[in-house]
């Protein structure tokens, strides 16, 4: 393992989130919201605000770190970052970013954070309305082809078919997600329960994509405090260490118009073997996973393509208690992620790789030591990162 490594120098010390709201019906504007997660996962750590010195955010997120440091009143800004493109791709690429400024000596405390409020500045789930179109978008958006879910409906569908896999492997994924959904008073979907008939009967969105295999669209905003690892046991609850934290994707990911040549893919494929080998883990080693839904085909995509099951193996591994927890073969999304739970932008599931690790989940794995966030599958860049206990270290 190479000494140029995040592997356990930082740690996640608190975390919080504000109530979540469908899109468009928060009563506070963006940048409230933003202040609130903060605060809140500050008091949730138990220091003051005013200590925090970095922000780290993703997606372009519009909250400024240096209005967010004056609002806060920090003592001091040290560090601010931005994960370009790639939206809910950014979200364990901010952890990192955190989390190499403080190795480094660059701050001493810093928030990764995500803030929206569609009602304020648009609602994400719709295509572009305007009357001018430029760039790829011209190649494509005449013919149809206007929203995030046309775009990723093609790229899995391919898969799909290169691979034989069938509708019932996506409904695995959603059924999972709803029903951790049920235990946690925080999911927008808690009291809202999916069974197969309704997930069957539901209406198609753009094939192979039922209305249960989209995400939500919510208004809210999240929150995590980094600290350095020699820290990490002077707050008040257990450390969740970062064991890697990466980000990236293939040769030509970024290719427009639909042609880049691995087509058919999360985008993982030059990620995961550098996570693994900075944790020092491998699948194996996992013992519940939080993968980003922007829709149920790139969960598939990004689990085969991180080395929890082989392409021919889905099938039979994409099955509802395969992925339940606490006693599945591989707990999955145990908050009910973007699905279920809400959609800020996939910062929730690092969220709950946190609280897994510190036995806080409302659907605990016992004694669970390693979590590990995919985020943004499909996207370029996308990332990955890996908590861990201190059993791990």
């Amino acid at each position: 393992m190479s000494e140029r490594t995040l592997r356990g120098k930082v740690a996640v010390v608190g975390v919080a989130e504000t109530q979540y709201y469908k899109w468009g019906r928060s009563p506070d504007p963006e940048f409230k919201l933003a202040i609130e997660a903060v605060i809140k996962a500050c008091a949730d750590a138990g220091i003051d605000p005013t200590d925090v010195d970095g922000f780290s955010s993703y997606s372009n997120d519009r909250s400024d770190a240096s209005r967010l440091s004056a609002a806060l009143g920090c003592k001091q800004l040290s560090f601010a970052s931005m994960q370009w493109g790639g939206g809910g791709g950014g979200g364990s690429g901010a952890v990192a970013n955190a989390a190499a400024a403080i190795a480094t000596g660059q701050a001493e405390c810093v928030v990764v954070f995500r803030a929206l409020a569609q009602g304020q500045f648009g609602r994400f789930g719709q295509g572009p309305r305007s009357r001018i179109v430029s760039g790829p978008a011209a190649h494509t958006l005449p013919f149809g082809l206007m929203s995030a879910a046309h775009q990723f409906a093609m790229k899995c569908n391919r898969y799909l078919h290169d691979h034989g896999v069938r509708q019932e492997a996506l409904r695995a994924i959603s059924l999972a997600s709803y029903e951790h959904a049920q235990h946690n008073p925080r999911a927008v979907m808690r009291g809202r329960p999916l069974d197969e008939e309704t997930y069957d009967n539901s209406r198609w969105i753009v094939e192979p994509f039922h209305l249960f295999d989209c995400c939500q669209e919510n208004d809210g905003a999240a929150a995590m405090v980094l600290v350095s690892a020699d820290r990490a046991k002077d707050f008040p609850h257990k450390p969740a260490y970062i064991l890697a934290a990466v980000s990236g994707s293939q040769h030509r990911a970024g290719a427009p118009v639909h042609n880049t040549p691995e087509y058919a893919s999360s985008s993982v494929t030059t990620v995961a073997p550098r996570l693994y080998r900075m944790a020092g883990l491998g699948p194996s080693d996992v013992d519940v996973l939080q993968s980003y839904e922007n829709f149920t085909g790139g969960v598939l995509m990004s689990i085969v393509e991180h080395g929890f099951c082989q392409p021919e193996e889905i099938n039979e591994f994409f099955v509802k208690e395969n992925l339940l927890a606490p006693s599945g073969k591989l707990p999955l999304n145990t908050s009910g992620g973007n699905l279920a739970e809400c959609y800020m932008h996939g910062l929730g599931l690092n969220i709950e790789a946190v609280r897994q690790i510190r036995g806080q989940s409302t659907c605990q794995i016992p004694d669970a030591d390693v979590a590990m966030v995919c985020s943004g599958p499909m996207v370029t860049p996308v990332s990955s990162s890996i908590f861990g206990s201190e059993a791990t270290l």
